[in-house]
């Protein structure tokens, strides 16, 4: 009985011991690797550029590099999906939009991945649309572009950088409000619509404002409207859609942080700190205002508030639309 006593005393200590050394070695230190930021639209459009300002930032407040992986095509779900799969480890992050957190859902029949399984971190930015025009073309107004598009219907063509992007639904939102036929053709980014609009390939396209202005000052293409709510202080010359005879018309890419699915809280939070300090940081700022983007941040539940409100609208315009994709 005594030994038997003992045995069980010791057998309880050694339990007791081995979970207190658990429970006091720490987690590993993240990051301890390069991490990726997944951008799902091609090299050179605002998507890429922001995230490429993001990750300069986060490499020098966290030591470690922040790599930019370009996955386009499929209006962002190529991206998307490759960043659904990857480890839940903090170590694969992807920018999101419009397109891969809330279009896609109403488009596409079946997703690849689920867009409310990843871990929301922070809203970085928002930026306008620019509808541009090729400057053959008999109108420098959206007015005088409407009335041509009545005249002439089916003649116009809109490029977007992807169907089912801001850029896409841009212009099926001015379609609908102005009861025009125009056609809408995708590209995968600024890098193949751009010289699509210069050759006269479309009539037209909705580019953000940061790739748009370069051609627009150079004369090359006409800035017919902007599609956000208020004008750009990047170019407070060029007027709004709404201002220009319609009222409510206001539609702006946004770019926001997401980890892959399962991806630990702290890591989350962590990066959700660092990403508002990024945003508070004058030189940082500058180099978003450069760019056309306008900084936003905020908390993880600020970024969820912001999907839920986003799903509504969306699902509205896509349904009106008709649009359908397979």
């Amino acid at each position: 009985m005594i030994l038997e006593s003992l045995r069980t005393s010791i057998l309880a200590a050694m339990v007791l011991a081995v979970g207190s050394a658990s429970a006091q070695t720490p987690a590993p230190a993240w990051p301890a690797k390069p991490v990726r930021i997944v951008v799902p639209f091609s090299a050179g459009a605002a998507t890429d550029l922001i995230s490429r300002q993001l990750g300069t930032g986060l490499a020098k407040a966290l030591g470690q590099a922040f790599v930019v992986e370009n996955k386009p095509g499929a209006a962002a779900m190529i991206g998307s999906d490759a960043a659904a799969r990857a480890p839940g480890d903090g170590y694969t992050l992807l920018m999101s939009g419009p397109a891969s957190m809330v279009t896609n859902r109403f488009l596409y029949k079946k997703l690849s991945y689920d867009p409310d399984a990843f871990a929301k971190v922070a809203v970085v930015a928002i930026t306008p649309n620019v509808l541009l025009s090729h400057p053959a073309l008999p109108f420098k107004t959206v007015p005088e572009m409407v009335a041509y598009a009545k005249a002439h219907p089916g003649k116009l063509t809109y490029a977007s950088f992807g169907a089912g992007t801001t850029s896409h639904m841009a212009g099926e939102m001015l379609r609908q409000q102005a009861g025009i036929d125009i056609v809408h053709v995708p590209y995968k980014g600024a890098g193949e619509a751009i010289p699509a609009l210069l050759s006269g390939q479309v009539s037209m396209y909705f580019d953000t404002i940061m790739t748009a202005l370069p051609q627009v000052k150079a004369g090359k293409l006409n800035a017919l409207g902007v599609s956000s709510a208020t004008r750009s202080a990047m170019a407070p010359e060029i007027p709004t859609i709404a201002e220009q005879g319609y009222p409510g018309y206001d539609i702006a890419p946004w770019y926001g942080i997401v980890a892959s699915p399962g991806t630990p809280q702290p890591i989350v939070a962590r990066l959700n700190t660092e990403i508002n300090k990024l945003l508070q940081d004058a030189a940082f700022r500058d180099s978003l205002a450069a760019t056309g983007a306008e900084p936003r941040g905020g908390s993880v539940a600020d970024f969820e508030a912001f999907v839920r409100t986003e799903v509504p609208r969306t699902e509205k315009l896509v349904q009106q639309s008709g649009l359908t994709m397979q």
